[in-house]
């Protein structure tokens, strides 16, 4: 039996023990129903998360006469944790494509900003392009990752969703104002009113446990970017990269950053429907209050 397969048994057989408790009353099927909601967001965020215990756990306990460089060390960790997920079935290989080219298209991004003087990266590796050492794609990865696994465990679908060339364009101008708002004007509040225009009507459609629960597709997103803001505060504090107020002491991350990664989550969206295409599904009966049934 392959190790997907048991991790499916396992979580059968614990459906199956914990089921008659859930079944008692209407509270502890709600608790049971949250917990199946934390449980599959740990589970998809499982790269993610590997990639953050090794930024902790590396600037925490990484011996100076090491071999080679923390960096290096994480590049070739990551790659490991990718092979391992795919070697096993739990990450599929149309989703590490799509995963790879966020990966690139992060990568170049930090080349760019890293010479403009955005952040930087304090420690010394070989494995690297220009200031950028490669772990740092992974990154940008961990983000496609937690996308299209969340879009699986959750069996996701959507009310509303707007058309797909749309969210296209926006992800391009997105990516493109990193670039150009250097040198020309900043559109990112043009590109936040965009993202309402277009997704302020869908509703995404999840599924914790039995039942399909819903929200509005923004909340979501922001939920998503704040999270993200949470694990760039454990990355600079582990030296992963630093900003330049950060250089004479590690403090939080402004809260404004949490817009770029809004605007970034929002192309890892867009990439990984390439390969989980949005399902579209009829309006529920219920009523529009977020976490409510079908």
């Amino acid at each position: 039996m392959s190790l997907k397969d048991r991790i499916k048994a396992q979580v059968e057989a614990f459906d199956a023990f914990a089921r008659p408790w859930a079944q008692r009353s209407k509270w502890h099927g709600w608790a049971f129903e949250f917990l199946k909601f934390g449980l599959k967001q740990a589970w998809a965020c499982l790269f993610g998360g590997a990639m953050l215990a090794l930024l902790v756990g590396t600037h925490l306990f990484w011996p100076e006469n090491a071999p080679i460089a923390r960096y290096d060390f994480l590049v070739l960790a990551a790659l490991a944790i990718q092979g391992l997920l795919l070697a096993t079935g739990l990450e599929r290989w149309e989703e590490a494509l799509v995963i790879l080219i966020f990966h690139i298209v992060g990568t170049i991004m930090e080349v760019f900003k890293t010479a403009q003087g955005s952040w930087i990266y304090p420690e010394a590796s070989v494995l690297r392009i220009g200031d950028v050492p490669l772990f740092s794609g992974f990154m940008y990865a961990c983000v496609g990752s937690y996308m299209a696994r969340a879009s699986r465990l959750f069996e996701f679908s959507f009310i509303a969703y707007p058309p797909i060339w749309s969210t296209w364009v926006l992800a391009l101008l997105a990516y493109a104002n990193f670039f150009t708002h250097h040198f020309i004007i900043d559109i990112r509040w043009g590109l936040f009113a965009f993202s309402a225009l277009i997704f302020w009507r869908t509703w995404i459609l999840f599924t914790p446990d039995r039942a399909a629960r819903r929200m509005p597709l923004l909340v979501g997103f922001l939920l998503v970017a704040f999270f993200i803001w949470i694990a760039e505060n454990l990355g600079t504090f582990a030296a992963a990269w630093v900003y330049p107020s950060q250089r004479d002491g590690w403090h939080l991350v402004p809260l404004d950053k949490m817009g770029a990664w809004y605007l970034l989550m929002l192309l890892s969206w867009v990439l990984v429907s390439l390969v989980h295409k949005p399902r579209r599904a009829e309006a529920p009966r219920a009523s529009s209050e977020i976490g409510r049934s079908e």
